[in-house]
C-alpha cells in the first residue's frame, strides 16, 4: 500500500522562475566523440591550479581570479539545491573554501532543460541533460559537474570521470495529486502526467484504462500544471522533493513493491576530469561507498540492457543489515502489458557482476523484438 503523506488539502500555488522553452527540433543523442568538436583534448586553455595542501586561510580565488572550485550544474531549483549540497559538503570537508568566491555554481543550459514540448525519446534521450555540461568539463570552463545519477548515461565522454556519489536519498516514488490518495483509488480513464516509460509501464500494469500523458519540466512546473487540472495525477521521486523541502506535496509514498524505482534514482554523481588530482583530492572525502557500490550495480545492469529513456527499465541496488548486496531488476513493455523481473544478492565488492549478470539474464528473455511497436 501507499504510504499516505500528511499534505495541504490542495497544492497551493508555486512561484515558478521562467525558463527559457526551445520549440520542438529534430534532436538525437550524439556519440563521446561529438563531445570534442570545436577543440582539442591537448590545448584546452585552463587558469593556473592550487592543490588541496595549497589553499590558503581562507580560502581565496586563484592569480588569474578564477574561484578555487567551479561547479558545473543544470539551473533547475533541484539541481541548484544539489550544487550547493554539494558545496556545502566541500565546505564542511575544507573549512577553507568557506570564503566568498572560493567555490563558484556555473548554471549550463542543456538542451534536455530547453526543448519541453517533446517526450526525451523523441528528442534524442537522457545525454541531452550533461552533453553540454560535458562539453564546459573538457574545455576547462568547470572544475567538476553536479548530476543527478538517473540522469547520466552508462558511458562517460573520454576524458571525464565519476569519483564522487553523496549519500543516497529515499529511492521511492511519490504520488501526488486532488483527487485520489494512490494510484488504485484513480477512476478508470484518468489522466497521468509523467515523461517516464518506466513509470508508465507499471502505472498501466495496474490499470490500462489509465491514460499516462507527457508530463515534463521542473518540480513546480509539473505541480503548477497539476494545480491548473491540465491531470488527474502526477508521479514524482521523494528525493527531489527531500531535497528542496517539498515533501508536504506528497500526497503518499509508493512502496519499491508497487512502483520500483529508476537505476540510479535519489544519488547525486560529481564528474571531474581524469587528469585534475587537486580536484580528485577535493571530492574523495565526500564519496559515499555504499551509495557508490549500489548504483554501480544499477548501472552495469542497465548498460547489459542497452537502456535509455524509450526502453522501461527499473533497478534497485541495497546493502541489508548483513552486508549483503540485494539487487532487483525490471524490464517492461511500454504500454505495461508484458513485464520480466530478476533478483540477485551477492557480496558488494561483487556489485558489477552481479548487475552486469542480471541484465543478461532479463536480455535473454525478453527477446530482440520485445520494444518493437
Amino acid at each position: 500500500m501507499a504510504t499516505p503523506v500528511t499534505s495541504p488539502a490542495f497544492l497551493s500555488p508555486i512561484t515558478v522562475q521562467p525558463s527559457s522553452k526551445v520549440t520542438s527540433r529534430s534532436l538525437q543523442c550524439s556519440n563521446r566523440s561529438a563531445l570534442h568538436d570545436g577543440f582539442a583534448r591537448n590545448s584546452l586553455s585552463r587558469a593556473p591550479r592550487m592543490s588541496v595542501s595549497e589553499v590558503e586561510t581562507p580560502a581565496k580565488k586563484t592569480d588569474a581570479g578564477r574561484a578555487v572550485i567551479v561547479i558545473g550544474t543544470r539551473g533547475s531549483p533541484l539541481a541548484l539545491a544539489q550544487a550547493n549540497e554539494t558545496k556545502r559538503r566541500l565546505i564542511d570537508a575544507f573549512p577553507k573554501l568557506a570564503s566568498d568566491g572560493a567555490i563558484e555554481i556555473k548554471i549550463i543550459h542543456t538542451t534536455g532543460d530547453m526543448v519541453l514540448d517533446k517526450a526525451l525519446a523523441d528528442i534524442g534521450g537522457k545525454g541531452l541533460f550533461t552533453k553540454e555540461i560535458d562539453i564546459a568539463q573538457l574545455k576547462g570552463e568547470i572544475d567538476i559537474a553536479v548530476h543527478s545519477m538517473k540522469d547520466v548515461p552508462t558511458w562517460l565522454p573520454d576524458g571525464i570521470i565519476l569519483p564522487c556519489m553523496l549519500p543516497r536519498e529515499d529511492t521511492r516514488d511519490v504520488f501526488i495529486s486532488n483527487k485520489a490518495t494512490c494510484i488504485e483509488d484513480l477512476p478508470d480513464g484518468s489522466v497521468i502526467g509523467s515523461a517516464s516509460l518506466r513509470r508508465q509501464s507499471q502505472i498501466l500494469a495496474k490499470n490500462p484504462t489509465l491514460k499516462v500523458v507527457n508530463f515534463r519540466g521542473n518540480v513546480q512546473t509539473r505541480l503548477r500544471k497539476l494545480n491548473e487540472g491540465k491531470v488527474d495525477a502526477t508521479l514524482l521521486a521523494l528525493a527531489g522533493l527531500s531535497r528542496m523541502g517539498m515533501t508536504e506535496y506528497a500526497t503518499s509514498i509508493i512502496s519499491h513493491q508497487e512502483m520500483l524505482p529508476a537505476v540510479a534514482q535519489g544519488a547525486i554523481g560529481i564528474t571531474c576530469r581524469e587528469d585534475d588530482q587537486t580536484m580528485l583530492d577535493f571530492l574523495a572525502p565526500l564519496n559515499h561507498k555504499e551509495t557508490k557500490t549500489c548504483v554501480g550495480c544499477e548501472r552495469s545492469f542497465l548498460a547489459k540492457l542497452d537502456g535509455s529513456c524509450r526502453t522501461p527499465i527499473a533497478g534497485q541496488a541495497r546493502i541489508d543489515e548483513d552486508g549483503v548486496l540485494q539487487f532487483r531488476g525490471l524490464v517492461a513493455k511500454p504500454d505495461g502489458s508484458e513485464m520480466f523481473e530478476t533478483t540477485r544478492s551477492g557480496k558488494p565488492e561483487d556489485a558489477i557482476a552481479i548487475g552486469t549478470d542480471a541484465g543478461i539474464e532479463l536480455k535473454a528473455k525478453m527477446g530482440e523484438d520485445f520494444f518493437a511497436v
